[in-house]
């Protein structure tokens, strides 16, 4: 079990268990439009979009999981939650769900499988959560394209050396940069993440860092505003 403030995750089914880069895409990412509907692709445990449950007001937040463990785990922690009347988890593959398309949504989140070197483990299940060929770039950004709305946010947590060749990709489908923050480590690490937030309206996207810790446990003035209200000991 992992107890944040408001809500409570129950893991022991899900591959990828609560971490770093969905607390930092469930917090950091932008609610400038307001969103009524939110959709997380990949819900994993459904952290994402029980953290996006608790910042917004949006009515209606749908989450996609193709893996039936973690489908029932996030399903389970949708009902346990101050917010089960606004959460929904479809237990279906990204492909299918765009056959059918149930509306277009103010937000799309994801925290998308990304290792994309040849390595595997024996783990089918943990490889199908952090792969990108269960899920490429290339159809997560389509997805997006159809399924957002005119006034849409797309945001995404990535490797921060496939930003570029992502950013490239969105731009393909007319979606552009309203946002990136790089993540280090430390102080001293070199940039691991990129944050991004993309909409269908060309800007000049602003651009930051953000760093977690400067020492183990010491978390930096940037990272504990940005996660105060989730942590319990921040």
């Amino acid at each position: 079990m992992f107890q944040f403030k408001q809500f409570t995750i129950a893991q022991d089914r899900c591959a990828m268990k609560v971490g770093t880069d969905g607390v930092l895409l469930g917090a950091w990412t932008p609610l400038i439009n307001n969103p009524y509907s939110i959709l997380d692709i990949g819900a994993g445990t459904g952290l994402i979009a029980l953290m996006l449950a608790q910042r917004s007001h949006a009515e209606q937040i749908d989450a996609l999981e193709i893996d039936e463990d973690a489908y029932e785990q996030a399903t389970d922690n949708f009902e346990n939650s101050p917010w089960n009347d606004r959460l929904f988890c479809f237990h279906a593959g990204l492909d299918e769900f765009m056959d059918e398309p149930e509306d277009e949504y103010d937000l799309i989140v994801s925290n998308p499988p990304f290792y994309t070197d040849t390595y595997k483990s024996d783990n089918t299940q943990r490889d199908m959560a952090r792969f990108e060929d269960a899920l490429p770039f290339e159809d997560l950004v389509e997805a997006a394209d159809l399924l957002l709305s005119e006034n849409g946010v797309f945001a995404v947590i990535i490797p921060f050396k496939e930003e570029e060749r992502f950013v490239q990709l969105a731009n393909d489908f007319e979606l552009y940069p309203l946002k990136i923050t790089r993540v280090k480590g430390t102080p001293t690490s070199e940039i691991k993440r990129s944050l991004l937030a993309f909409t269908r309206i060309q800007q000049s996207p602003l651009v930051d860092e953000i760093v977690i810790e400067t020492a183990r446990h010491q978390y930096t003035p940037e990272y504990t505003a940005l996660t105060k209200d989730f942590f319990l000991k921040l």
